[in-house]
């Protein structure tokens, strides 16, 4: 049996028809650049995440770097966050002219050690981007209380996040804005590129829908230098389909999760849900002493896996170049050794979940 880590084609197939009515209906208008469906889909997102404001992008990069310019960080000054994370989460601060000051994960989660914020935080400190990694939200009521008590700003990464809360609250609905990635692998993603920025602030909002248009306010007026950065028609039209089933989505991948968690060998670490946190899988990671004897094994046997990811950002050269700086953290350079992400998609066929279970128990006997 060949288990892909991921199969996009099974979902086209599935919902091809209305995916492809949608498209038709956008070159019947001929609208491609910020239609009514980026607007819906902003207006949609904002309400689904309990905030007041959505402003489309072009991808996931762009809504941090759109959302951290919008807070005004600046050259010299300082964000806090995780190093265990895409490449682009650092590499917008760094763009920016700024330093990313890196606190250790913890082990349970892989989310920013909330223990270890305070004593990172300077003078020079303005903001603190936590991830929602692999769809586990981060400590942020933890966060948000560190953050009301030195006058720093949220900007959370929800990258991999949208759906996934704490109690009833919702990721990207803590700090002054939430970014999103609708890259094609991510729960909720598009066919093609595409981000938003979330925000209860209308003075954020106003910002950040300044910044993606060339800093305009109107049409060949600029305020300030901007970016070309905006979520086309077609795409937001796919994703407002999408989003009508983003329970259903999410709540299948948590059903796969379960299954794995209740049949894989406890002779892995699997992933750790906090109680109230309401994980929404979009990545199913687990650790290993042999992950790359199990890795190798499994593809073998015609199962995809991913390493998320094989280098913490603080050991990346990029990165260290700029910084100048070396730092221990233990937990995120051990995961980093130790992380293998098995295959978590709807589509996944229930003898295709049964086979890797049986494939990762079978390596363990």
């Amino acid at each position: 049996m060949k288990v892909k880590m991921l199969d996009l084609t099974r979902e086209y197939k599935k919902y091809r028809k209305e995916y492809v009515d949608a498209i038709n209906n956008i070159f019947d208008k001929g609208n491609f650049i910020l239609g009514e469906e980026v607007a819906n889909l902003e207006k949609y997102i904002a309400e689904y995440v309990g905030v007041k404001y959505g402003v489309g992008v072009g991808n996931g990069t762009d809504a941090l770097l759109l959302s951290l310019r919008a807070a005004g960080i600046k050259e010299e000054d300082e964000v806090i966050t995780t190093p265990f994370t895409f490449f682009a989460t650092v590499e917008t601060i760094l763009q920016l002219k700024a330093m990313p000051v890196f606190v250790d994960i913890n082990y349970d989660d892989y989310t920013i050690d909330v223990s270890q914020i305070e004593k990172k935080i300077t003078k020079k400190t303005k903001a603190i981007l936590p991830v929602h990694i692999f769809g586990h939200p981060a400590d942020m009521v933890e966060i948000e209380k560190i953050a009301k008590k030195y006058g720093l700003l949220i900007i959370e990464d929800c990258a991999q996040s949208l759906g996934a809360k704490i109690d009833e609250r919702k990721c990207g609905n803590f700090g002054i804005a939430g970014t999103i990635s609708f890259f094609p692998t991510k729960n909720i993603g598009c066919a093609g590129d595409g981000g938003m920025v979330v925000t209860d602030s209308e003075t954020f909002y106003r910002k950040v829908k300044t910044l993606r248009v060339h800093g305009s306010t109107e049409k060949y007026i600029h305020e300030e230098i901007g970016y070309n950065s905006r979520l086309d028609t077609l795409q937001a039209s796919l994703l407002i389909l999408k989003m009508k089933r983003i329970e259903e989505i999410n709540g299948r991948r948590r059903e796969i999760a379960k299954n794995y968690n209740l049949n894989i060998t406890d002779k892995v670490k699997k992933p750790f849900e906090k109680k109230g946190f309401y994980h929404i899988y979009h990545q199913y990671s687990i650790l290993t002493e042999k992950r790359d004897k199990l890795k190798d094994f499994l593809k073998e046997n015609g199962i995809d896996t991913t390493v998320y990811y094989p280098l913490p950002l603080h050991k990346q050269n990029a990165v260290l170049n700029i910084i100048k700086k070396e730092y221990s953290l233990p937990v995120s350079e051990e995961v980093s050794k130790k992380i293998l992400s098995l295959p978590i998609y709807p589509e996944l066929e229930d003898e295709e979940i049964l086979y890797i279970i049986e494939k990762v128990n079978q390596f363990y006997d």
